[in-house]
């Protein structure tokens, strides 16, 4: 057997091991996430060509302005996420920024790049676009709107990813499943304590 068969071998069992910790974790997890996914209206599908798309309809406790205010805060955007990561280099140059995050993702083994290009939509929200690192696509959507009497955020989410990695795509969903449901708890829970300032 050559070493190239040998590692491809190697990353199958590593891909198989993490996905079985993580279907054997997700019940415990599932509980709770399908409480705050359902109040989301989080779907996440598989695509036919690859990758996964998630969309979601969250209502964030706090005016669009806060909420914009986060989700542009590039610099911190590891704060909004469970998930270990860390802003490499950002730039910002007539009104695109340009991020360069570093995530460290049990599904995907070893320090994975992803280098996005961001600009905050004319009406509220920002639009993200992969730009180059370890994934195939990247593209993310906020679309932002008052809510209630002003003092609430409806947000149309739509997130379309395909990592380069060899982790099956239902694994992928699976996961992000449960990584947006945090990330949307965290928003709500920063938004809460912008709101009280």
């Amino acid at each position: 057997m050559r070493l190239s068969d040998n590692r491809a071998i190697s990353s199958q069992g590593l891909v198989l091991l993490l996905a079985v910790h993580v279907f054997l974790s997700a019940p415990v997890l599932e509980a709770g996430v399908l409480a705050v996914a359902d109040a989301d209206g989080l779907e996440v599908k598989t695509e036919p060509g690859g990758g996964i798309r998630a969309t979601a309809h969250p209502l964030f406790p706090a005016k669009a302005e806060v909420i914009q205010a986060l989700l542009a805060d590039y610099s911190h955007w590891p704060d909004l996420f469970e998930v270990r990561m860390r802003v490499a280099e950002l730039n910002i140059r007539d009104g695109v920024a340009t991020i360069d995050l570093r995530i460290d993702h049990p599904v995907m083994p070893g320090e994975r790049r992803l280098v996005t290009e961001s600009r905050v939509l004319p009406n509220g929200g920002l639009v993200t676009d992969l730009k180059g690192g370890d994934f195939k696509r990247y593209h993310r959507v906020w679309k932002l709107q008052p809510a209630g009497e002003g003092n609430q955020t409806r947000a149309d989410f739509e997130l379309i990813v395909e990592p380069d990695s060899l982790a099956p795509d239902w694994l992928v969903a699976m996961v992000t499943r449960q990584e947006l449901a945090t990330h949307f708890r965290i928003v709500k829970q920063k938004a809460l304590e912008q709101s009280k300032r």
